[in-house]
């Protein structure tokens, strides 16, 4: 019983740690920013990139090994769903990951324009994100067991 809260607390922190980094990430982006912006912008996805591990760690013990049967979860539409969205939602930060490691290094008060699309991929992650805890409180209210 204590590796199940344990697990599922550390699954919450990684949860968090995605949610706050993706939010900072959101409010710092801007249409120009300076590389000690941009560098900082890519230390917050660092943390982000942290988050999700932890969280699909934790989330595979969860499945696979530590409390309820593997069968409760891959016999959920709605977990398949939810999966799906965390997946979703990590390969639309490549790009935005991939411009900040890019644009990171050079003369800190060097400006450098964000393309609109890095925004717009930050944006769409957020807003995908906003369902992935509704999917997991239906789930565990026993909804969408084929």
């Amino acid at each position: 019983m204590i590796d199940f809260v344990i697990v599922k607390y550390i699954h919450f922190l990684g949860v968090f740690t995605v949610v706050g980094a993706l939010t900072a990430e959101l409010v710092l982006v801007r249409h120009e920013m300076t590389r000690k912006e941009i560098q900082l912008l890519s230390r917050i996805d660092m943390f982000y990139g942290i988050g999700t591990v932890v969280v699909m760690s934790a989330g595979f013990a969860l499945w696979f090994a530590i409390g309820k049967p593997a069968s409760f979860y891959t016999n959920n539409w709605i977990f398949i769903a939810k999966l799906i969205l965390f997946s979703i939602v990590g390969i639309l930060s490549i790009l935005p990951t991939v411009f900040f490691l890019k644009n990171r290094k050079g003369q800190e008060e060097d400006v450098v324009v964000i393309p609109s699309k890095i925004r717009i991929l930050i944006v769409l992650e957020c807003i995908l994100l906003v369902f992935i805890p509704l999917c997991a409180v239906l789930m565990a209210n026993g909804i969408g067991a084929f």
